[in-house]
């Protein structure tokens, strides 16, 4: 979701700009209410548009045992759902997702609707199937891994012909599943349908969540791997992508010298999801020296392939950008959870930061060296992006030149694009290395709150002559507990911002709106993603829903809704709220 935090133009009275714009955009919202639903196509499940593209284009796994095994030669296996139901019920459903699909709402009403989105009663005209995928995990290859719970139900084509996978995820085994059950249960099921849609709605790439059911089985997980297990309510979620296409989905036909199988791989996703490369003209806006002489010159109108892994390299360092900006922890970076469409993909353990800590990590599993931290993602995004280059270079669609300057893209990208996130959300008229290093020490020795930190941040006034003793008040909920030394230093760094802020054109209450705009009010905080969880084991799911409602609006002021925005309370900071294994 693109936003535009340009500045509202300036005029002699912005109190009746601002009322003009409130009452034309009422008007405009009601024009576009009226005109999206007599455009809006509204389809029942059993009129939806089936296209099978991956199966049909791309070579498939001729035996359709279940068994645990290698698959070889072959991008994915037929497999139906078989998660075991028993009066499975809708817990929660995405009507901006069922939009994309052009799904009318009123399907989610209908008395059938756990039964189809379980897997018990399979729509017709889908063909299932789990991919076939390998990956590092921790820095160290794993070999095959796969869809071991995730089963792919087909590609639906949109009036707009947008292609999206529909998949369910916890419906039972498949070849991938290593002597697992293919199951997931309702804690982790709704921890990755809310934060698919929180992601979405604080403008991150990510894949989707559709809906969720439980399925009225119990499914048996030893949540901390200390040999306690204990059952829990199963569930299914239905996720949502353009393309559940992974960094491994690559790297385990190369390790197998399957190289043809990497070059149809490839030529696959160009075609479908960058068919913008299909036919480069000759350019000099594509061309890149990469040091001195002829030699040095990477040329990306000369090969597709390089052009379209600069393209994943940009995608992912976009990404990470934002998810540094926001304070997000995804836990788990392991390649096989790297999207080739830059997508943040496979919730598992992922974390938004609460109090300001660099070495945080979501992940039981990642505690003795931290690999996955907050403050690696950026590295670990470059190691990523290394090890898929390495991968179609092996295959031989890209040389040595392509593949260094690939790394490097992801570097340079990366850097532009989180400079400008951080001026933004400190509203700055131009980057400050400096500034922003001091902040984030200051923030980090007091464990300040991230979110709410910058989003109190927007009241500070540009006015180099507030007395010293006031600077720190509008700071004041999230500065807790702190000494004099402290006090001091942290009015120092306030000092030094309102002179930066001076050198802004933006009014005080300009800079505010922009700056509340790329800062949200409301994120999934883990212990409100738990609260949710209790409730909804005991089978209430207002609180799901309701906190749905609340990040499909993040940045907004909702009144009545302040709660949702409250500091963790101490309970927040327990195992398995607070940081999970990969378990469920």
């Amino acid at each position: 979701m693109d936003r535009d935090f340009s500045p509202a133009a300036a005029g002699p009275s912005l109190d009746a700009i601002s009322d003009s714009l409130k009452n034309q955009s009422l008007e405009d919202d009601n024009r576009n209410e009226d005109s999206n639903s007599q455009n809006r196509v509204n389809l029942k499940l059993e009129e939806l548009k089936w296209d099978h593209s991956f199966v049909r284009e791309l070579p498939g796994d001729p035996i359709t045992d279940l068994t645990p095994r290698e698959v070889l030669h072959a991008c994915y296996t037929t497999v139906f759902p078989s998660a075991e139901v028993d009066n499975p019920q809708l817990v929660a459903w995405s009507e901006s997702v069922a939009e994309l699909l052009d799904l009318d709402p009123r399907e989610f009403e209908r008395p059938d609707l756990a039964q189809i989105f379980s897997g018990a009663s399979p729509l017709v005209g889908i063909m299932p199937y789990a991919q076939c995928y390998g990956g590092h995990q921790f820095g160290m290859w794993a070999g095959q891994l796969g869809d071991g719970r995730a089963i792919t139900l087909g590609e639906i084509l949109n009036s707009k012909s947008e292609r999206w996978e529909l998949q369910l995820k916890g419906a039972g085994r498949t070849p991938y599943s290593r002597f697992a059950d293919g199951l997931a249960v309702l804690r982790s099921s709704i921890r990755e349908f809310l934060c698919s849609e929180a992601m979405h709605n604080l403008g991150i790439p990510t894949t989707r969540a559709l809906c969720l059911v439980t399925t009225g089985k119990y499914v048996t997980r030893d949540m901390f791997y200390d040999g306690n297990p204990k059952d829990e309510p199963g569930a299914i979620v239905c996720r949502v992508a353009q393309s559940f296409l992974r960094f491994g989905s690559y790297q385990i036909h190369a390790t197998r010298d399957d190289f043809d199988l990497v070059h149809k791989l490839a030529d696959y996703c160009i075609r479908h999801h960058f068919p913008h490369l299909e036919n480069l003209s000759k350019s000099d806006t594509l061309s890149f020296t990469t040091g001195e002489g002829d030699d040095s010159v990477v040329d990306l109108t000369s090969n597709k392939y390089a052009a379209w892994a600069v393209e994943v390299a940009e995608l992912t360092a976009s990404l990470v950008a934002k998810w540094q900006a926001i304070g997000f922890t995804h836990g788990v970076l392991n390649t096989d959870n790297m999207s080739v469409l830059g997508l943040t993909i496979d919730y598992g353990p992922f974390g938004f930061l609460d109090a300001f800590d660099p070495s945080y990590t979501p992940n039981i599993t990642d505690l003795p060296g931290r690999r996955y931290c907050f403050a690696n993602q950026p590295d670990i995004g470059s190691w990523n992006i290394a090890q898929f280059a390495t991968t179609l270079s092996s295959a031989q669609l890209i040389n040595k030149k392509e593949t260094d300057y690939i790394i490097e893209r992801y570097g340079t990208k990366f850097m532009d694009e989180y400079q400008a996130l951080v001026t933004k959300k400190l509203g700055l008229p131009k980057y400050n290395k400096q500034l922003i290093s001091d902040l984030l020490k200051n923030m980090a020795v007091d464990k300040v709150d991230y979110t709410n930190f910058f989003r109190l941040l927007s009241n500070v006034k540009s006015d180099p002559a507030i007395p010293e003793e006031s600077l720190l008040v509008p700071l004041k909920a999230v500065l807790l507990d702190i000494g004099k030394e402290r006090r001091d230093a942290w009015t120092s760094w306030v000092k030094s911002y309102i002179q930066e802020l001076a050198e802004s054109d933006l009014s005080d209450e300009e800079r505010k709106t922009s700056m509340n705009s790329v800062n949200p009010k409301y994120i999934l905080r883990n212990y409100l993603c738990q609260s949710a969880i209790d409730a909804a084991e005991l089978g209430d799911f207002e609180e799901v829903r309701r906190l749905l409602k609340v990040m499909e609006r993040p940045y907004d002021d909702q009144p009545g809704m302040e709660k949702y925005a409250r500091l963790p309370p101490a309970w927040a900071y327990r195992p398995g709220v607070s940081m999970l294994s990969c378990s469920s």
